[in-house]
């Protein structure tokens, strides 16, 4: 790695407070990788061998059961993914694979929890990073249950049109299968749905998502702290 990403991976909350010994001797043993678009990173059912960190593109996390596939989330860079399977040395519970050419930094499960053992400040760091992770997955169980599809949708259009900078407007830049499999949905049910939210302040053309009422979005997606991040 150049001292460029370096740097980046020293700045993820993960490692910043680890000592810079320990933080060399991941370094030393990992490894900077390059796959191409759709290559499978990870399989469920397999045991850990690294920790993955995405450095550039896009990481899909899915899983499969009884023929049925469903996407679980997408990982951006600079972020690790699967850190709980890695840390208890338990087979992985979801599958991963590059969603664009993508590169990863791969770091030795082995090593990663030989540091977690005799750094306090990088142990801590995993703590409350697997905290975080369960408390999103919380977050996400209850907008599951507790929302109907069109709610799941509108309260996503409005955290998606803040992240992307408040524009008015949200682009899917990943289409709208994924998004549909995401929040739960089938590409059909997202279609209508997206027509039902035409009475309630968006409307959608091609893989773009306009806001045309805030105060109507927010009314129907009827925000909250507690779910909502």
């Amino acid at each position: 790695m150049d001292t460029q990403d370096t740097d980046l991976i020293r700045n993820l909350s993960l490692f910043h407070g680890m000592s810079q010994k320990h933080f060399g001797a991941l370094m030393k043993a990992a490894r900077l990788e390059n796959f191409a678009r759709g290559t499978v990173l990870i399989r469920e059912g397999q045991m850990p061998a690294f920790l993955h960190i995405v450095i550039k593109g896009t990481v899909e996390l899915f899983a499969n059961h009884d023929g049925k596939e469903s996407t679980l989330d997408l990982i951006e860079p600079v972020a690790t993914f699967i850190l709980a399977a890695v840390i208890r040395d338990e087979m992985y519970l979801k599958s991963a694979r590059s969603f664009t050419p993508t590169q990863i930094l791969m770091i030795p499960a082995a090593a990663v929890r030989n540091v977690f053992s005799r750094d306090a400040a990088f142990a801590r760091s995993i703590v409350n990073e697997l905290a975080s992770r369960y408390r999103g997955i919380v977050r996400s169980l209850k907008n599951e249950r507790m929302r109907s599809s069109a709610e799941r949708l509108a309260a996503w259009i409005r955290d998606e049109e803040r992240r992307q900078g408040h524009r008015g407007y949200v682009e899917l830049k990943y289409g709208k299968r994924l998004l549909a499999s995401t929040l739960g949905m089938t590409p059909e049910n997202l279609s209508r749905t997206l027509s039902l939210l035409s009475a309630h302040g968006a409307g959608c053309e091609g893989r773009q998502i306009t806001i045309t009422d805030r105060q109507a979005l927010a009314a129907f997606a009827r925000p909250n702290p507690l779910i909502d991040s």
